[in-house]
């Protein structure tokens, strides 16, 4: 199902030991436990919302990149082959991408955008995995940029990644791949399973807490 390891060896970041690197990790790529009753799976999905304005002006420059008709949901199947695609484009784009703010990178407060160049902050870190895993067949109905609070309450994104298990979080903090309850983040709103320029607010109401993992 998945191509991800021809999609990455074809990208043209100065990634070569970088890459040696992500996919020399994959004895961790084991699936997560299944997730008892006691854990939340599904973020709580609310009313239709407001998308951000940096992905307004994202789709204004490159409208190819947001066009979509309405589609039916998907939920893929978390199979061991699915987890390491997720676990090796989540470390190879967190360790190929330098952080950096959009004031230092465009002298703009916010604007999204694909790393392209090697720099980014979290939204362009989840745009690029977005983009290689729909190369590697992933549907988009299943991809779904996310916008949440941190522990500081400060606004953060990350990239859900629905699947029959479950919610999952690619995050450019962390390289382990978590339930999204499991973040540390309180969920504010994300893209629609059926459309990728409808977004939908979520009815988290917990506040973020510190985690671990979460930093």
């Amino acid at each position: 199902m998945m191509f991800v390891g021809a999609i990455l060896k074809s990208l043209s970041l100065k990634s070569g030991t970088v890459l040696i690197a992500a996919l020399a990790a994959s004895a961790l790529d084991a699936l997560p436990a299944v997730a008892g009753p006691q854990r939340l799976v599904y973020v709580p999905v609310s009313d239709v919302t407001r998308p951000p304005v940096g992905w307004l002006e994202f789709c204004a420059r490159q409208p190819g990149e947001c066009a979509g008709a309405r589609t039916p949901p998907r939920r893929p199947a978390l199979s061991p082959e699915a987890w390491k695609d997720l676990v090796r484009v989540n470390r190879w784009v967190n360790k190929a991408i330098k952080p950096l703010t959009d004031l230092e990178h465009w002298g703009l407060v916010e604007r999204w955008s694909y790393p392209d160049d090697g720099y980014g902050d979290c939204e362009d870190y989840v745009l690029l995995k977005r983009r290689m895993l729909i190369q590697s067949g992933w549907p988009r109905e299943a991809l779904l940029v996310t916008v949440v609070r941190d522990r500081k309450d400060e606004g953060h994104a990350v990239l859900t990644v629905t699947t029959n298990k479950g919610d999952y979080i690619l995050d450019n903090q962390s390289e382990d791949i978590l339930l999204w309850s499991e973040t540390g983040y309180r969920f504010v709103k994300r893209q629609s399973q059926s459309n990728p320029n409808v977004w939908v607010s979520l009815g988290d109401q917990r506040p973020a807490i510190a985690t671990a993992t979460s930093r």
